[in-house]
């Protein structure tokens, strides 16, 4: 019968404890950045970004294959009234017909040049005054190339190799507005953390007080202490409870501000599940230095500005100087009334064309031109090697900092373990009447102060461990590098 008793009560405090649940959505760390991915502006925007890069590159590619059109003119008419010679008079016409066209264009990526198919097929119908109407079928056939000449920029490898760094630099953009999320969300998990642990030890201390207020209660009671101590008592319990209150409303404001940073409805209710069981991790400066300077990606952004101002500077060397053109074509044109009968007695039409454009004078704009791209170029480059030096200032801050972090959870943990004997050896003198209510709540009070202190050094060297992973996309405690994966898909569509 005792233990179904004990049954029952622990029965009841489950069943207590899930109705107290009943309703929230509980968030590990992992699901509020899925969240966080899911609902963040500017991932959504990063994300339509992203897609609008990747159709850009679809229809780069595209416009270096065949392109196939078609034009049709189903019915034209004209009729005009106009002096003749032959006539020595004005005489009337009246003219109408039809005619299509069908070609076929295709780039030649490696000299930036085109080659087309053309045929046009029409029929017409001409009647002039006095005259009988002469009606024909005629198609025309052509072949064409046309090269430039003289030319270092050539459009079509550059549109394509720039529509790639285009994707690439987005991708980056990308990845990095995501790390940078999973930093700033995992600060507002861990604030609510923080926070729900703040409002346990207010929990312990409230419930230490009332073990103080009962205590001291019993002694008054019994005339064995004064009727100030009780009321002192009664103070130090009504300050633990408002600090239960308090603690209680900095929890829903954390909550809040969580919800507001993943995107979450303001009106939910979640509870966050987490355990910060913080493993100090053995790193080595060299290796993180050498790891952020090979893998970061805003070098990779930098590299892609550099290699944009090259081809800008490509461009503009190119541009306003010497330039030339061949163009040839052979065709074969028939006509006659019977359609049949077309290319009965064909003609042959060749064409070549050779073209050159000299500018004389521009009054320095080329030269200008060149001189900007060159110093867009030299920025490029110090700003290359400026970004190498905050990323390593940066690794240095962070691990300094951890090694800094380490020490300090060390001091809070003895901390804890210090005030906790010393509130508990000062609660057998206050039970014993050798200690105030006053002198107790100032050893309950730094008790609670430690335990604050600790989870915020664990918290703290859980985000620089976070801060150091992200600044050289290398996970030291699965000793991994950090992959992004929009990246590897890049890899693939290469």
């Amino acid at each position: 019968m005792k233990n179904f008793k004990w049954f029952q009560i622990l029965a009841f405090l489950l069943i207590a404890q899930a109705g107290n649940v009943l309703g929230q959505e509980l968030l590990t760390l992992e699901k509020t950045l899925e969240i966080a991915y899911q609902n963040s502006p500017d991932m959504i925007n990063q994300a339509i970004s992203l897609e609008s890069q990747r159709e850009n590159l679809n229809a780069q590619k595209a416009s270096l294959k065949s392109r196939f059109s078609l034009s049709v003119n189903p019915f034209s008419y004209n009729k005009s009234r106009s002096f003749e010679n032959y006539a020595n008079d004005y005489v009337s016409s009246e003219s109408f017909g039809s005619s299509g066209a069908f070609s076929i264009s295709q780039p030649i990526t490696a000299t930036d040049g085109t080659v087309t198919l053309t045929n046009n097929f029409g029929f017409s119908s001409n009647t002039v005054e006095n005259k009988d109407a002469v009606s024909k079928f005629n198609n025309n056939l052509t072949l064409s190339i046309n090269q430039p000449l003289f030319k270092k920029y050539n459009a079509n490898k550059m549109g394509l190799y720039k529509a790639e760094l285009d994707l690439e630099n987005t991708l980056l953009r990308y990845e990095i507005t995501k790390l940078n999320l999973e930093y700033s969300v995992s600060q507002s998990f861990y604030s609510v953390y923080s926070a729900q642990q703040s409002l346990e030890t207010a929990k312990e201390e409230l419930a230490n007080q009332k073990k103080s207020f009962d205590i001291i209660k019993n002694k008054v009671d019994a005339g064995l202490s004064a009727q100030e101590e009780l009321w002192q008592a009664e103070l130090n319990l009504q300050n633990a409870e408002s600090s239960v209150y308090d603690k209680e409303v900095s929890l829903e404001n954390a909550k809040d501000r969580l919800k507001q940073s993943i995107g979450m409805n303001i009106n939910s209710d979640f509870s966050i599940i987490t355990k910060i069981d913080v493993k100090t991790v053995d790193v080595k400066l060299e290796d993180a230095i050498g790891y952020g300077l090979q893998k970061r990606m805003e070098l990779r952004q930098n590299e892609i500005t550099l290699e944009n101002s090259r081809l800008s500077l490509i461009q503009a060397k190119d541009n306003d100087k010497i330039s030339g053109s061949v163009s040839l074509s052979v065709g074969l044109q028939g006509f006659d009334s019977n359609v049949q009968n077309i290319y009965d007695n064909p003609n042959d039409n060749e064409r070549v064309e050779l073209s050159f454009s000299i500018p004389i004078w521009d009054w320095g704009a080329r030269k200008s031109r060149i001189k900007i791209a060159e110093n867009n170029l030299k920025t490029s480059e110090i700003n290359q090697e400026q970004e190498k030096v905050s990323i390593e200032m940066e690794i240095r801050q962070t691990y300094r900092n951890l090694k800094n972090l380490v020490f300090q959870i060390s001091i809070a943990e003895k901390s804890v373990e210090n005030a906790q004997k010393t509130y508990e050896l000062n609660l057998e003198k206050y039970q014993n009447g050798d200690l105030t209510s006053m002198d107790l709540k100032q050893f309950s009070d730094q008790l609670t102060q430690k335990k604050n202190s600790l989870t915020t050094a664990l918290i703290n060297y859980k985000l620089g461990l976070l801060n150091l992973k992200n600044q050289t996309l290398w996970d030291f405690e699965t000793g991994k590098p950090i992959v992004p994966s929009s990246l590897n898909l890049l890899e693939l569509n290469n």
